[in-house]
């Protein structure tokens, strides 16, 4: 029988290795909702685990005894539905499988170690679970009270929505298949949360406008646009991710062509130019680390910086595809001032035939949505500047 507390544990075990996304890793079984539970709770809660498990063994750990106490730990310590016995005895099952017996001994011992001893643990704080550098960085703009509220809301686990054709937005209940919902094989929903909604109605994309979705995969606002009647354009240039959009808008029957690589303006007198246009641009993810709790991990100032510079130069090269009096949104997942603001000021600074006409920004622990931001930019004049596309094919997950 398959053992849900193994499957998670070797989930773990591969992502420390080799960074895979976790996600791609979880079972289509009926255990799926717990084994997320427990992987996405280990992956929140590494730094607390690393420091108390700490406490408990000599010698740190490798490999799977590694997984399986932070697996067996972080039921005991944070996932207060799981009985300990449960946790303890499942999880030394779990460790059973392993060549080494020494491994089940082991986990045994130091579960029921932390159990006797819990109460004396400190867990401490949210931030602690995020790297410092991002940690000092919310403190300084938000302020303590604030930044601590602000991991709490990415530590919980994520609510699931679906966003419809009539623009609403509806909330699963909890372990609910998104595939066994009424309307999924005729596309009537995508899953999306409303924080998506923030670029699109800047955008407000009417029937018949031609439109660019300029980073478009997985396509959730691409969808949004293309039912609202704009005749739309999609592009992605990861391969991998535009297989998935085009998997996407297949499913919900909609026709929209997708493009490999952006319109060309080396001759923007003669070259395809749109109406509106969307930049959901590869950023850090820092808005959205309630659902992708391992892109804490991948966080850093370095990866920042990179993040900022392909941004410029996305909506550098897309900046001439906007007719005169036509709108360009530029929009992340992110809540850092340097992709946000500081990169919608820059761009203007570098384009002054564009006027900002708007902003929106959705702050998790304020709006109970993802973390977003997006910017509406209208270009007033026909002036423009060409410039050559400087970004490589691989890029951030958004």
């Amino acid at each position: 029988m398959n053992n849900s507390r193994r499957t998670a544990a070797y989930i773990i075990t591969r992502w420390m290795l080799t960074k895979d996304f976790p996600a791609d890793l979880l079972p289509n079984g009926p255990d799926r909702a717990f084994v997320q539970d427990l992987v996405y709770t280990v992956i929140r809660r590494l730094r607390p685990l690393r420091r108390i498990l700490g406490g408990f063994v000599k010698t740190w750990p490798k490999g799977e005894l590694e997984a399986l106490l932070y697996v067996g730990a972080a039921q005991i310590l944070y996932m207060d539905d799981v009985p300990d016995f449960a946790a303890v005895n499942e999880t030394v099952n779990a460790a059973k499988a392993c060549e080494n017996p020494s491994v089940a001994r082991v986990t045994n011992g130091v579960l029921r170690n932390l159990i006797r001893q819990r109460d004396s643990i400190g867990l401490g704080t949210e931030l602690e679970t995020f790297p410092t550098a991002l940690g000092k960085r919310w403190t300084a703009r938000f302020g303590a009270e604030n930044a601590e509220r602000l991991a709490a809301w990415h530590n919980a686990p994520a609510e699931t929505f679906l966003a419809r054709k009539d623009g609403s937005f509806v909330a699963l209940e909890r372990g609910t298949k998104v595939t066994d919902i009424a309307g999924y094989a005729e596309g009537e929903f995508i899953v999306q949360d409303p924080g998506t909604a923030l670029s699109v109605s800047l955008l407000n994309p009417q029937p018949g406008e031609s439109v660019l979705d300029a980073c478009a995969a997985p396509g959730g606002k691409t969808v949004q646009m293309a039912w609202r009647g704009a005749k739309v354009t999609a592009c992605e240039i990861n391969p991998k991710r535009r297989r998935r959009l085009e998997e996407n808008l297949q499913r919900l029957n909609l026709a929209v062509e997708v493009l490999s690589e952006l319109p060309s303006a080396a001759n923007a007198q003669t070259s395809k130019r749109f109406s509106k246009i969307l930049v959901d641009a590869p950023c850090s993810n820092s808005g959205v680390l309630r659902r992708r709790p391992d892109a804490r991990w991948n966080w850093s100032v370095e990866k920042l910086k990179a993040l900022v510079k392909m941004q410029a130069e996305i909506l550098d090269v897309v900046a001439p595809l906007v007719v005169s009096g036509g709108t360009l949104v530029y929009s992340t997942c992110s809540n850092e001032p340097e992709e946000n603001q500081q990169q919608v000021e820059a761009f203007l600074a570098r384009h002054p035939e564009f006027k900002l006409a708007d902003t929106k920004e959705s702050v998790p622990y304020e709006s109970g949505m993802d973390g977003a931001f997006a910017a509406a930019l209208i270009r007033s004049s026909t002036s423009f500047v060409v410039r050559k596309a400087a970004f490589a094919p691989a890029r951030a997950a958004n």
